[in-house]
């Protein structure tokens, strides 16, 4: 099988996999991953077939919506993988991407390094922030019912893996817990050339959001 027939097919099999998934986790960010991670691939010495299969994925079955079941997503991938034929080092190259591209509280120590791993990370961290971060983020929130915002309740900095994936705080808790920490630990040039703008629009949407609140505009 081509390479271009086998992302063809994977394409095809995320789209199926992911239909009726929650706003922020569905196909369209599984493409804005994609878009992202060839974007920065562009600046990088790497394996395109492996960057394009583990963008494409990375979340085929993201395990918060498994019961918080980490198996899962590298057990689907590998099982679609192995049906078409794909050689198994390449296989054992997007599934350690899968167990090794989360945030997790952000005290996660990745068990695997490549710059395969480096760009998808960074694809998928871009579209955490920026505009479309925040329209995730409160999509999810509303999807689990969360508040938007509770001045009682101050974000939690420094959770462990646990802690992080069993929060129920405000949306905009989520901000200090994750989003506006990915500036500082993306991998590439471009990645981090990229971040610095879409941080900067989080932090003035905040500005915005805590002046409104207060109704001071």
């Amino acid at each position: 099988m081509s390479n271009a027939a086998l992302i063809h097919h994977t394409i095809n099999f995320v789209k199926q996999q992911l239909e009726g998934a929650e706003g922020g986790h569905d196909w369209f960010h599984i493409q804005r991953v994609y878009n992202n991670a060839l974007h920065i691939a562009e600046g990088e010495e790497c394996n395109l077939v492996v960057v394009q299969l583990g963008a494409l994925l990375h979340d085929v079955a993201d395990s918060k919506f498994y019961n918080g079941d980490e198996t899962v997503g590298p057990r689907v991938a590998r099982e679609f993988l192995e049906s078409q034929g794909v050689g198994e080092e390449t296989i054992l190259h997007v599934v350690a991407i899968i167990e090794n591209i989360s945030f997790k509280g952000g005290n996660f120590e990745k068990k695997f390094s490549s710059i395969e791993l480096d760009i998808v990370q960074d694809a998928d961290r871009l579209d955490a922030i920026g505009a479309i971060g925040i329209a995730r983020t409160f999509n999810y929130g509303g999807y689990k019912n969360r508040p938007m915002y509770d001045p009682a309740i101050a974000p939690a900095t420094g959770m462990t893996k646990e802690e992080y994936k069993a929060s129920t705080a405000p949306t905009i808790n989520h901000f200090y817990e994750k989003l506006l920490l990915l500036k500082n630990r993306m991998n590439t040039e471009t990645g981090r050339t990229i971040a610095e703008g879409r941080h900067r629009f989080m932090e003035n949407f905040l500005s915005q959001f805590y002046a409104e609140w207060e109704g001071e505009l």
